[in-house]
């Protein structure tokens, strides 16, 4: 099964685009852990997300979501790769949302 759920902020402005179809949006999402190593410091790790969501999620993404803003993230990993302009092959990974909540102090408000 592919799966993931993320509680993260918002790393930029989200980014929309509209098509025949519908819209799709674009954002980041900043996920933190710490943890404390053998020397009894605490170490801390960020960790940065290229997230996707697509149709009436990314119109609902687009009027609800901005930067700094923490959010729950539900969806499935993606992997996919292109030429780009000097012919060399870049590599994606991605998170498609199927679900993006905000959070509000430790409570989830659908978006």
């Amino acid at each position: 099964m592919n799966s993931v759920k993320l509680i993260g902020n918002v790393g930029r402005e989200i980014n929309v685009k509209e098509f025949d179809g519908g819209k799709v949006a674009t954002f980041s999402l900043a996920t933190h852990e710490s943890y404390i190593n053998k020397n009894k410091e605490e170490v801390k790790n960020t960790a940065w997300h290229s997230i996707v969501a697509w149709g009436q999620l990314a119109e609902r993404c687009e009027t609800l979501l901005e930067k700094g803003k923490m959010v729950s993230i539900e969806g499935k990993l993606n992997y996919r790769q292109y030429q780009n302009k000097e012919n060399q092959t870049v590599r994606v990974v991605e998170i498609v949302a199927s679900k993006v909540d905000e959070v509000v102090k430790d409570q989830e408000v659908k978006a």
